[in-house]
């Protein structure tokens, strides 16, 4: 294997310096290697050391992972030989891209619903196929499909959607022929919940991670369909759901590249601007039995209370009144905690602080304050990382604040016992975690 190693090696030294786009979900500081590198040692595997497909493959994944390199983004599947004349061949996703161009080019507009559904699903599939298919030009064909069934609605939400899978995790392929494509099927097509779930989907996923491709949705006038696709949808869980959650995209700061974003500013716009609090409560009566969209808005509500004046309009517009299901929405979240995987997806949306808000808004109900204090308890369990993100999110006083509240309620003690345990483990210091003398947050009892 010294020869097979050699080689990669020498793959790795020709492209230590190639840049790679910050959008990309890869980790920061491994070494990158081309689809191409990846295939080339594949097929030496093969050709030099008569390994079968699928050997030369784990070989390959394990020899380049021993060495630092992400290999989120590549394709580990053998590509077929050369042909006779030398010329290389392409993974079935290219083959995939290359029908698809060929239906937009002449165009053959009977046979683009089924290209563009062959190419969906293959990058449904995973990241390493969009990506790769990213690579060579896949954003432009798609465009383009998108352009030509303009005049169809059936075709053009098939188009849609099959930019929504080709944008996820892939923000930058973008462009602003994209943007306003994506802004003005939101306007026309604005009382058709399909296709207003389609379009909303792709803008996730250009907002994703892509503090300018935000920007430049905004100032398009973005906010007002959001919130206005909530009022005109609102009997629509899907729309309302994925809707709440692009408005809350719009208040991230997650661009590795943006030293400051305009989050604050966007969280101001939605709420004076767009009337957003009123919004996305008023959407909540409709959906107190469905725990995954009253879940999503109040993650968004939760990005949205920047000041203490939005806080008190939550209160004032109902926001407790319909927050009283939210012992439910903890519950739910309590038990989807039970799987380690899933705890950090439920961190990544925001839980930590909506579990944390629910706390402090009913401090004075007994069931939501050990419902909220199982739920931070299960979410650090096994976590470190979790853990310092509930702490600094003033879980930890949150919780404290639970056990004043009810001395004599024993499940509220034994809740905010585990999650004090739970929390402080990886400091080996309850001190640390838990200072004896805290300030006394102030309370209505319900």
């Amino acid at each position: 294997m010294h020869l097979f190693c050699t080689k990669i090696s020498c793959g790795l030294s020709q492209q230590q310096h190639t840049e790679v786009d910050p959008s990309h979900p890869r980790k920061m500081g491994s070494k990158q290697i081309a689809q191409e590198t990846f295939d080339d040692a594949v097929q030496e595997n093969i050709t030099e050391f008569e390994m079968d497909p699928e050997e030369a493959v784990r070989e390959a994944v394990q020899q380049f992972e021993s060495q630092g390199v992400d290999l989120s983004n590549i394709v580990k599947a053998v590509r077929p030989p050369a042909s006779e004349n030398g010329q290389r061949q392409k993974h079935q996703i290219l083959l995939t891209l290359d029908s698809l161009a060929r239906a937009v080019a002449e165009p053959d507009m009977a046979e683009l619903p089924q290209q563009l559904s062959a190419f969906a699903a293959q990058c449904k599939e995973q990241l390493a196929f969009r990506y790769l298919a990213g690579q060579k030009g896949a954003y432009p064909v798609v465009f383009s499909a998108c352009q030509l069934a303009a005049g169809d609605r059936d075709l053009l939400l098939q188009a849609l959607c099959t930019l929504s899978a080709l944008l996820d995790g892939q923000p930058d392929l973008l462009d602003t022929a994209g943007q306003e494509l994506l802004l003005q099927s939101l306007r026309q097509q604005r009382e058709d919940a399909e296709m207003t779930l389609a379009g909303i989907r792709c803008l996730r996923h250009a907002c994703l991670k892509h503090e300018q491709n935000r920007q430049d949705f905004v100032k398009g006038g973005i906010l007002p369909l959001l919130t206005g696709a909530i009022i005109q949808h609102g009997d629509s869980a899907e729309v309302v759901r994925t809707a709440a959650s692009a408005l809350r995209i719009m208040t991230f700061d997650d661009d590795i590249r943006v030293p400051f974003g305009h989050a604050h500013d966007h969280a101001k716009m939605i709420v004076l601007e767009n009337d957003g609090l009123r919004v996305l409560i008023e959407a909540a009566k409709a959906f107190t039995d469905n725990s995954g969209v009253l879940s999503e808005l109040c993650a968004t509500l939760s990005r949205l209370a920047v000041r203490n004046e939005f806080c008190q309009d939550i209160v004032d517009l109902g926001g407790l009144t319909f927050m009283d299901v939210v012992k439910q929405v903890l519950s739910a979240i309590r038990a989807m905690a039970g799987n380690d995987d899933v705890k950090d997806a439920i961190v990544e949306a925001g839980a930590t602080e909506l579990i944390v808000l629910a706390i402090s808004h009913h401090l004075g109900n007994p069931q939501i304050c050990e419902q909220g204090c199982a739920a931070l308890c299960m979410l650090a369990l096994r976590k470190p990382e979790n853990c310092s993100a509930i702490m600094e999110g003033g879980g930890a006083l949150a919780a404290l604040q639970a056990m004043k509240a009810h001395p004599r309620e024993v499940a509220v003690q034994n809740s905010v016992l585990a999650c004090k345990r739970t929390l402080c483990f990886p400091t080996k210091s309850i001190d640390l975690c838990f200072p004896t003398k805290l300030p006394v947050l102030p309370y209505k009892n319900p």
